[in-house]
Parts: C-alpha cells; sequence; structure tokens
C-alpha cells in the first residue's frame, strides 16, 4: 500500500505509549494520536467523503489540525490546505476550481464563509477552532477510535497546493502519496531524523515547509513534535532547551538574533537548525553561527517539487547556496534554447524526480507548458551549479530586469547592497522607464541606528556595479513586504513605484 498514512501509521504503532505531539496544554501519545486520527477519518466518511474527494481547509494551526489533514490521508482524500489570512473572494476562487465535497472553516467565520461554501456548490461546510471546538470537533469525538486506511497508489493524489499567484490566479499543484513518501524518506536519511528528536514546530499547516517537510520528517521517524500556534522568539528559545531540531524562514533566525538570551548555552542542545521558504542573508548566517555556534542548514523546494536541495548535514553548509541536490532528485541548468549549460553558467533551475508533481488542476496547457516530455519541472528559478555540485540561486526568472537590452540579476545587485555597511536588506525589482523599458530600483531597509542616505547607497554601488546594474532610484523604507512564508513579494514593490518614470525625465 502507498498511502503515505500507512507508513505514518506503522511508525506510530512502533513507538506505542511514547509522546508523539506536545502543544503544551496536550501530550499525545503515538498509539493515542492513531486513535484520534481514526476518530476523525471516521468522522469524514460520515459526511460523504470517499476516495480521491477533495476536503478544503482554512482553520488555525491546532492539534486538530494535525489531526485533520492525517485523517484526510488515511481516507483516501485529497486534501486542500488554504492560508488562514484569505478572505471570502479569495476563498470562492479555490472552492469553485476544487470543487470540493467538504469545507472546514474556523468557527469565528462560520457565518460568512457557509454563503461562499453556499455560492460554489459545496455539499458541507464544518468548523474546527483552536480550542479543540467546532462542529467537527464535536462530530470526531462521538466516532469509534479504530478505521481502515484506505488503500492508495503512488500515484494517487493526496494534496493539491496551490501556488501564491504572484503572476496571475493560483494554480492547484496536484501531489501525488508518492511524491510525498519519497521526499520524506530523502529528508530523513540526509538530515538522519530519528526518534530520539524533538522538533520544534512554529511554521504553519498551510504550506509545504510546515506541513510536508518538518511534520512528515518527525511522524515517519517517530520523533516527537513541539506544536507551537506560531514563532514567538522568546517562546521558541525556551522550547529550544527540549528541542535538537528547528526549521524556520530566515525570519525566525533575524528575531532570534534579536532576543540577548542567544547565545551557545541556549541552543546547546540542538543539532540542526534549518531554513527555507526564502532566501537566507549570508550575514544571517555568519551571526547566527557566531552567536550560536551552529552553521544554519540551508535548503531549496517549491510547491511542485518539495524538496529539491539541501545543504549537507556532514561537510560544508556553504552560506548563499542551498547545497546539493537530494538523493533520487536531477537538476539541471538550462539555456533560452533549451540547451543543458556547463557549470558555472547562469540558466533555468529544472528538476526530475520521484518528487515532481503531477501537474496542475484542471490546467492541462499549463501543466504542458512547465513539464518537459522527458520529465523535467521548470521551476521559474534561475541559478548555477558550482564547480563540486553546489546549487546557487540567482533569482526568479519573472524577477529578471531587461534594461536597455541588457540583462541584469537582481540577486547580484542585492548581494552588493546588503553589504554595505549600515544596510539591514535589499529587493531589487524593475520599473518602467521609458528610454531603457526597465530601470532598476531597490527598496533598502537600515540597521537600527544607521543613518544611510539613498544618494549615499547609490555611490557605493557605482563603484561596484556596471552603470546599467546600478540603481536608478532607491527607496529606503522600513520594512520589505513579505508573505506568510517570509519571501519578498517584489510584485507589491514593482506596483508601489511603477509610475516614478512615468514623464521623462
Amino acid at each position: 500500500m502507498a498511502n503515505l498514512y500507512a507508513l505514518i501509521q506503522q511508525t506510530l504503532h512502533s513507538r506505542g505509549d511514547a509522546v508523539i505531539v506536545d502543544s503544551g496544554q496536550r501530550r499525545i501519545s503515538a498509539l493515542q494520536l492513531d486513535g484520534h486520527v481514526a476518530q476523525y477519518a471516521n468522522a469524514l466518511r460520515s459526511l460523504g467523503i470517499a476516495p480521491r474527494d477533495r476536503i478544503a481547509v482554512q482553520v488555525e494551526k491546532s492539534v486538530e489540525n494535525v489531526l485533520l489533514y492525517l485523517a484526510a490521508l488515511r481516507v483516501g482524500a485529497v486534501y486542500l490546505p488554504l492560508n488562514s489570512a484569505y478572505q471570502a473572494a479569495e476563498i470562492q476562487y479555490f472552492l469553485g476550481d476544487a470543487s470540493p465535497r467538504v469545507f472546514v472553516a474556523d468557527p469565528a467565520r462560520e457565518t460568512e464563509l457557509r454563503r461562499v461554501a453556499d455560492s460554489t456548490g459545496v455539499s458541507s461546510l464544518v468548523t474546527l477552532g483552536t480550542d479543540a471546538n467546532g462542529t467537527l470537533v464535536q462530530l470526531a469525538a462521538s466516532q469509534a477510535s479504530t478505521s481502515p486506511v484506505e488503500s492508495r497508489s503512488g500515484d494517487d493524489l493526496a494534496v493539491i497546493c496551490y501556488t501564491s499567484g504572484t503572476t496571475g490566479r493560483s494554480k492547484g499543484a496536484m501531489i501525488t502519496h508518492g511524491n510525498l513518501i519519497s521526499n520524506a524518506g530523502a529528508l530523513i536519511a540526509i538530515w538522519e531524523f530519528t526518534h530520539d528528536d524533538v522538533l520544534l514546530h512554529a511554521l504553519p499547516l498551510y504550506h509545504i515547509h510546515g506541513l510536508f517537510v518538518a511534520l512528515h520528517c518527525a511522524l515517519l521517524s517517530g520523533a516527537r513534535i513541539l506544536l507551537e500556534p506560531k514563532f514567538d522568539a522568546r517562546n521558541a528559545l525556551a522550547s529550544l532547551q527540549q528541542a535538537t531540531v528547528m526549521m524556520g524562514v530566515p525570519t525566525f533566525y533575524t528575531r532570534l538574533l534579536n532576543e540577548a538570551a542567544l547565545n551557545r548555552d541556549t541552543v546547546s542542545n540542538v543539532r540542526l537548525f534549518v531554513s527555507g521558504s526564502a532566501p537566507l542573508l549570508a550575514e544571517t548566517f555568519a551571526a547566527f553561527e557566531q552567536r550560536t555556534g551552529r552553521r544554519i542548514l540551508e535548503r531549496y523546494g517549491m510547491t511542485e517539487t518539495g524538496m529539491i536541495a539541501s545543504n549537507p548535514l556532514h561537510g560544508e553548509r556553504r552560506a548563499g547556496t542551498v547545497g546539493l541536490p537530494l538523493p533520487d532528485v536531477s537538476v539541471r541548468i538550462v539555456g533560452a534554447s533549451g540547451d543543458v549549460l556547463p557549470d558555472g553558467s547562469v540558466g533555468m533551475v529544472e528538476v526530475r524526480g520521484p518528487n515532481v508533481f503531477k501537474g496542475y488542476w484542471n490546467l492541462p496547457e499549463k501543466t504542458a507548458a512547465e513539464l518537459r516530455s522527458n520529465g523535467y519541472f521548470i521551476t521559474g528559478d534561475l541559478g548555477l551549479i558550482e564547480a563540486d555540485g553546489y546549487l546557487r540561486l540567482i533569482g526568479r526568472e519573472k524577477d529578471l530586469i531587461i534594461s536597455g537590452g541588457l540583462n541584469v540579476y537582481p540577486k547580484e545587485i542585492e548581494d552588493a547592497i546588503d553589504a554595505l555597511p549600515g544596510v539591514g536588506e535589499s529587493a531589487v525589482f524593475a520599473i518602467p522607464h521609458p528610454d531603457f523599458g526597465e530601470a532598476v530600483a531597490a527598496a533598502v531597509t537600515l540597521q537600527a541606528g544607521a543613518t544611510l542616505a539613498a544618494t549615499e547607497i547609490i555611490a557605493a554601488l557605482r563603484t561596484q556595479l556596471a552603470g546599467f546594474k546600478t540603481p536608478k532610484r532607491v527607496y529606503l523604507i522600513d520594512e520589505l513586504p513579505r508573505n506568510a512564508m517570509g519571501k519578498v513579494q517584489k510584485a507589491k514593490l514593482r506596483e508601489m513605484y511603477r509610475s516614478e518614470f512615468a514623464t521623462p525625465p
């Protein structure tokens, strides 16, 4: 059987009475977890859920959220995690596109979202809250704690994850049981997860980092999960006294560095810090190592592929790179004409392996455009492979700036800006220009107490970069716009400053 939950269940039974989930208020053993999942699985079946039916879920993170996800796997349904920040109009699009049989919502939004569910033809709306409240919780409590695990093949859908939609409507990536099993197995092997590990889980459960990478590595290895509703630096420091592994986004590490209590002693129990979902600044990497003696392990993945590459657990964790391809994953760099480029050349990152998704839900033409006939997925990321195999990302293809007919890679300019004294971080993007087509612009945050002016930044860059790469405009702002996973939203910056050169200077 290729049902991911069948493998998780084997691990849970082997762990018996060992605590597997600890939320602070609740400590659940492995066998208890399996029983609770069975109750939720029976509740889903009572709502008419059958294999291949979709279940859309927009709730806040909780133990019950974990149980619901595992129950969906158990019954062979297709789970659709939705960002808890989405508004009714956005939810209407997802429900209309995916046609779920059941929609699970936050009790506080039941009235508002029931109208959306009704308008899109969803059969049932049930609720699930963070305090073990809601109609689904009540329904599950009345169910038996045994339930069969539906037989699935590796090619059967387990999850549809919608992309962030920064370049148009979100696309539903169809992720199979085989995708999830292969990726989790590779990560457990290279990161050496065991049942002795304790994972600090402070990531959202609507994104692949928290839902797949963190949850699957822990559950399939039998590790204990310290489940926190969200990341709080002070709470995290306390939890790290127990944890052996923490997975986070770069923002987690910058916030930890702002805590005076962060030092070698406070993280002495932690064997592995992982960062992903957004680029980790080399300065953050170095500062964290200096304070803690720990080198953050940066990895690379995306919704359509799960994890693609990782810096090694044993060996050089190279700042500014995302490491080496995972076992059974092939990565290549391709030029504009489709030719495979030699090491050191910048081009499109393409990936092939058992981790690559099945395609986009209801979008066969988009699937055909981004999945080559030989199995390689066109990631949309620009990068290069160094001589010893390490992958270095340069940026997104859509972020490439063409100024006066010349290609400008934002990452190169961002690295130069970030290295200037007084700079916190930067984001380089294109704005329309009447002469050059596109002009290079940069949004920059400053370190506390710094008084650097935009003109000083431009002057410093002129000594390091060719004129066509030097930003025509630098905007000093308090904070870069980011999505929930810490990715800088350059589309927002482009929109904010698009009229800068509306009339010729």
